[in-house]
């Protein structure tokens, strides 16, 4: 995303407003666990005890979550 802000000379925004309007969004707006909206932005939750244990990637449920923002952003 930031090459490509670059490619387009955006070079005075930044892709965290991004990453950062993504996530206001999904805690406010929807009832996506807070889990998967940190996964989908890379991020890493939970202590070392629950990541050990989180086998999952839970992508379906992310896959979910950016569905509903895509229809949210292309309104």
């Amino acid at each position: 995303m930031a090459m490509l802000m670059r490619r387009m000379k955006l070079g005075h925004y930044t892709v965290h407003g991004f990453r950062s309007s993504f996530r206001d969004w999904a805690g406010d707006e929807t009832n996506h666990a807070r889990e998967v909206a940190e996964g989908a932005l890379a991020h890493v939750s939970g202590d070392a005890t629950e990541r050990a244990y989180r086998r999952s990637d839970a992508l379906a449920k992310r896959r979910l979550l950016l569905e509903d923002w895509a229809n949210f952003v292309s309104r």
